[in-house]
């Protein structure tokens, strides 16, 4: 019903910064929450930042000051602006997006996700 496609991911120095964009398709009527997560091996899931569909954003601790969110509700895609990166940001990165499909309307919303994009940062 919903896919949600990332990019952007790759290699960068510490203190580097990479991009990634997340676009979302499907039977979407709304989407009221899109964010990003990231997983390391061995390591839980963890929130890194989300976005309302009124643009308000909640970041984790850890990425305060460095990651900037922002989406574009017209074209349902969402962004992460990733700055400052250091080497304990490596993780796979996971889109993520709280969707009221057409097809689905009295079930109301329920997360979907990305397949992930690597974010690797190493000299």
């Amino acid at each position: 019903q919903v896919q949600l496609v990332e990019s952007g991911g790759g290699l960068v120095q510490p203190g580097g910064s990479l991009r990634l964009s997340c676009a979302a398709s499907g039977s979407i009527f709304s989407i009221y929450v899109m964010g990003w997560y990231r997983q390391s091996p061995g390591k839980q899931r963890e929130l890194v930042a989300t976005i309302t569909s009124g643009g308000t954003s909640n970041y984790a601790d850890f990425v305060k000051g460095r990651f900037t969110i922002f989406r574009d509700n017209a074209k349902n895609t969402v962004e992460l602006q990733m700055d400052s990166l250091k080497p304990e940001d490596t993780a796979v990165y996971y889109c993520n997006a709280n969707v009221l499909t057409i097809t689905a309307l009295l079930a109301g919303p329920r997360d979907y996700w990305g397949q992930g994009t690597q974010v690797t940062v190493s000299s």
